[in-house]
């Protein structure tokens, strides 16, 4: 059950992600993310690299977007799966880099249940948007609570689904701790070129 929840949520994550690259700029990124094999201070493990499989469904070049990269991964934390995909470039527009991005989830599956909120994790001035999404498979509701940010360099996706609570009522998420472990992981994935 976990690999398929995990495979379910990273469909609906990669497309978003697709949307949200053509919202990026032309100039050379100052950071890059990168996929550590622990996130959240060694709570969620990596299990599977996604950087190849999403590298090859991403644009590298679109209208407002040249040489984008794409990296991801799969984690876990005991029936929680956790999928994370981020892009490095320039990015022109990061609120509407954000909108596209939460847009092209909803196309990719996904109903948005809880529309996003913007979240500013322990006074951060960098903001994370959170919602959640439901997503219907094989008969199956997936309750997929996820957070996304961008800034001018990066962009990033955070998604985690329980197996144990594979359908929870969507309006029952802490949307608040997400964007507090979003903001972490924000932290632990980007580093600046040539580190």
């Amino acid at each position: 059950m976990l690999g398929i929840v995990g495979g379910v949520v990273a469909l609906v994550v990669v497309g978003g992600i697709v949307a949200g690259v053509m919202m990026s700029g032309a100039d050379g990124p100052k950071y890059k993310t990168v996929v550590p094999k622990t996130l959240v201070d060694g709570k969620y493990t990596l299990t599977k690299d996604l950087s190849d499989t999403v590298g090859a469904q991403v644009p590298r070049n679109g209208s407002y977007a040249h040489n984008m990269t794409t990296v991801g991964g799969q984690y876990q934390s005991g029936a929680k799966s956790l999928v994370l995909l981020s892009m490095y470039g320039s990015v022109s527009d990061p609120t509407e880099a954000v909108k596209q991005t939460i847009h092209g989830m909803e196309n990719s599956g996904g109903e948005l249940v809880v529309p996003k909120h913007e979240e500013r994790p322990h006074g951060t001035k960098e903001p994370v948007y959170c919602g959640v999404l439901v997503k219907r498979q094989m008969g199956q509701k997936f309750t997929a609570p996820f957070c996304t940010w961008a800034d001018s360099s990066t962009t990033g996706n955070v998604m985690e689904t329980d197996a144990d609570r594979i359908d929870v009522d969507p309006f029952s998420v802490d949307l608040e701790a997400l964007a507090e472990k979003a903001d972490r992981i924000r932290s632990e994935i980007k580093v600046p070129i040539g580190q």
